[in-house]
This record gives structure tokens, sequence and C-alpha cells, in this order.
């Protein structure tokens, strides 16, 4: 069943790259593919326990035992969600694809290949397993950007090729230099977590980690990436960037950086709550500097994705738990925002809030979208009744007692989210329609579609938060006690 979960996406892309197939006929094998895999997690869900804090499903064969690698798969509460926000964002992300798309054979290859790497890298259970799905994830994410992306689509794709790879690099130094200190002959995580370092070897290996980790993050001043891959790329590859890849980094902080160097991580935890809430006020900052609506969205994540880091740095058990359920919540809502931007950028050619004017116009607007951006903004925002609302609320009551400071500064950076998303709504959706505006095309209602399922786990997770949580809870505090 696990394998499935990688080997499936892996199949069709082979099946689409190989056969001679239509446009069409791409498509359909790729749906086909997401279907099978979101089926087969729902099937895992039902025979899920949720009080084991170990695996639930385990697969383990040797490999290449003369290196120390085996095929070790497994699920638990802290990857599970990650792996069905991931089948639900490819199946959105294939719907959402335009049909006109150029080279759809390459493209749909490309991007089941991309979504079989991050449910790789979410199940394996052997560090060096992990360390190749985490890079096999560059490749057709960096053919994604390259081949379809904006105009300068080479230089955003070339800038994310290098930080990721340079990411790989030190992640995979940590992980040979964990094993050359504990002599042993595997990569094995639960073999490893056995071992407890001295703090100074902690530190040693968990300073490569770290900085390999927050570039994948991304987490300031490693950020720089981000914003140009995200405008670069096209609407459905920004909603797995968003939503799945940014999210292979705090999975590894969370199971790497806690897990085995839980030590030497609450020696740090001081530093890096400081770094947290710099990145996140940072990246709130810079989002009200943007004129363009991708760029608010993408620095809007910068500052989102710091707040699981502070999470991460208390090290209670509601903020662990917490850290996870952002990923969550996070996931869902930049994949619903970069849904809404795409569409408007679609039906109007531009994305400049310095042009845009009055798009929730009735008649000659877009004001299904427009209502769906501002129920996006609220979300984002931290509205009670939303997802965006529960997660931080978590985060800043875990956090607090043990970092108030950087929870303070946090709580700021999420008061900045307001500010920058009501100025793009008021700019862009309210007052008189831009003048000179081609006549915009009707939307169907069908292109909403994906939009409005995102909307709908958004609120429903806000009203039932639990759903969530309970997948998690127990593996998050496991976590800290090293069971």
């Amino acid at each position: 069943m696990l394998s499935a979960l990688i080997l499936i996406p892996f199949l069709g892309a082979a099946i689409i790259g190989l056969l001679p197939l239509e446009g069409k006929h791409t498509r359909n094998i790729a749906l086909v593919s997401a279907i099978s895999v979101i089926a087969i997690n729902i099937f895992l869900s039902f025979q899920f326990d949720f009080q084991h804090s170990g695996l639930n499903f385990a697969e383990d064969v040797p490999w290449i035992e003369w290196i120390g690698l085996n095929y070790h798969l497994g699920i638990d509460g802290l990857s599970f969600p990650l792996v069905l926000l991931n089948s639900l964002l490819t199946l959105i992300a294939i719907i959402s694809t335009s049909s006109t798309i150029q080279r759809p054979r390459l493209y749909f290859a490309m991007l089941l290949l991309l979504s079989g790497g991050a449910a790789g890298a979410f199940l394996a259970q052997d560090l060096l397993l992990f360390f190749l799905f985490y890079e096999l994830e560059i490749v057709p994410l960096y053919f994604l950007i390259a081949i379809w992306g904006g105009a300068r689509r080479g230089y955003a794709a070339m800038k994310f090729l290098l930080y990721t790879a340079l990411s790989g690099i030190l992640v995979l130094a940590s992980f040979l230099g964990l094993v050359w200190l504990t002599g042993e002959s595997t990569f094995d995580y639960q073999t490893l977590r056995e071992y407890t370092l001295p703090l100074g070897s902690q530190l040693l290996l968990l300073a490569p980690l770290l900085i390999g980790i927050f570039i994948k993050i991304p987490i300031f001043p490693f950020h720089t990436w981000l914003p140009d891959a995200h405008v670069e790329a096209s609407t459905p590859i920004s909603v797995l960037l968003a939503g799945v890849l940014l999210k292979l980094g705090t999975y590894a902080l969370l199971r790497f950086g806690v897990g085995l160097f839980l030590e030497g991580w609450v020696y740090l935890a001081p530093w890096l709550a400081i770094l947290a809430s710099i990145s996140a006020l940072y990246g709130a900052s810079c989002a009200i500097a943007q004129t363009d609506m991708k760029k608010v969205v993408a620095y809007s994540s910068i500052a989102h994705m710091a707040y699981i880091l502070l999470a991460a740095t208390a090290t209670t058990r509601l903020s662990m738990t917490a850290a996870v359920f952002q990923m969550v919540s996070h996931g869902l809502i930049s994949a619903f925002l970069f849904l809404l931007v795409g569409m408007v950028y679609q039906k109007t050619g531009s994305r400049d809030v310095n042009y845009l004017r009055g798009l929730l116009n009735p008649e000659r607007g877009l004001p299904v979208t427009g209502g769906f951006m501002i129920l996006g903004v609220m979300a984002s925002s931290g509205l009670p009744g939303m997802v965006g609302f529960i997660s931080e609320f978590l985060v800043f009551r875990g956090s607090f007692p043990i970092f108030p400071i950087p929870t303070l500064l946090c709580l700021v950076g999420t008061g900045l989210t307001a500010v920058y998303f009501l100025l793009v709504i008021n700019k862009v959706f309210f007052g008189r329609l831009t003048v000179g505006l081609p006549k915009i095309p009707p939307v169907q209602w069908k292109e909403h579609a994906p939009a409005f399922v995102l909307l709908m786990l958004i609120v429903a997770f806000g009203i039932k938060p639990d759903w969530v949580i309970h997948w998690s809870e127990v593996q998050a505090i496991a976590l800290l006690t090293g069971s």
C-alpha cells in the first residue's frame, strides 16, 4: 500500500512519457493516477490508529546494504496528514491545468513525478532514502518552472535549482555525520534515534541540517528563491510548491531536527524563536510593499511558515501539535489563494494591484472570484471559524509560555497579514472597474470547483479542528519523549 502511493504516480508518469498519447488522454491518465492515490489514502485512514505513537503501516526491505540503505517506508501521525495533503493538491493541480497546455505529455509526467517524490519523502523512514526523494523532486519542479513558467522562468528555475541543491547537500552532510559519529552501518531513522550524542556533536550536526531546511521552508535570510519561483511558475505549480513542497522543509524540521537532536534543538531554541519572529515580520513587511498579487501571497507564505518554526522551538505538547496543524492550514489556504490569483491573471491578463480595479463588479467583473478572495484573506488573517484562526491560535498559545516576546512579534506579523491583504482587496476588487480593461470572459463553475473544494475544507477544519489534530497529536508528543 505504501509503495503504491509512490509507484502509481511514477507509473502514470512513465505511461504518459513513453506512449504517444494525445493531450486529453495524458490528462485522463494523470487524473486516474491522482484519484487512485487518494483512494488508497482514504482506505489507510480507516485503518489508522490515532492513539498509536509509532508507525501504523510500514514496509522494510533491504536495498543497498553495503552503504546502509534500506527501502523503509512508514506512516505515522506526523507524515499522514501531509501525505493526504499532497494527494489532494496533486489532484487539484491536474484539474486546474489549462486544457491548452503546451507539451502536455511532458507536463503531466513531470507533475506526477513531483507528487510521487514528495510522497516518498514523507513516507521514508531511512535517512538516505529521504534524501533521495528530497532531491528527486528538484528535477521535475525545475522543468515545470523552466518550460511552463513566465517571462523570467529560466532565471527563477536556475535560482530554485541552485538553492535547493545546496539545501540537499547540507542535509546529506548532517545525515552522514550522524551515521559516522554513532558508528552505525545503517541510515534507519528509528535505530539512529536510540543514540544520544553529546551536546557539542548534536550542535555540529544540527547546524548544516538547519541551514539546509531553512532554505527549503524558506526562512529569512535563505528565502530569496521563493518569490521568483512563485511569480514565474504557473498556477498549478504554485499550488504544489506552496502547499506541498515547502512542507518537506517543515516536516524535516520536526522529524529530524527535533526527533534526532532534541538536546541540541532545545539549546538553540531561543535563537531559533528570534529568527522565526524576524522571518515573520520580514515576510509580512515585504508583502505590504508588493504590487504583484502573486508576490504578495509568496511573501505571505514566508511569514506564515515562520510560525511553524516558532511552534517547533517551544517544544511543548500543544505547540508541536500546532506545528503540524499549521502545515496543513497553510497548505490549504496558500493553495486557495494561488488558485484565485491565477484566475484573476487568466481572465484579465494582469496581477498588478496598481492597475486592476473594481473586479467585484457583478456585471463585467469577477464577483465570484472576488468573493472567494475575500474569504481567503479572512482565512489567512486568522478570522474565527476558519482553519487559519485555529492553527495560529494553537501556535501562539503553545509558544507564548516559553518564548513570549518572539510570540508577540509573530502576533504583530499576523496583524500585518490583514493589512497587506486588505490593501490588495481594496485596490483590486472595490471601486470602479479599470478603464480600458478588455472584456473579461465569464468564469465557468468548473473553473472555480477546485477553489470551492479547498474553501469547504478551510471552513470545515476551522469548525472541527480535531479532524486534523487527532491525526498528529500523539506522534507530535512522541517526538519530545523519544518514543
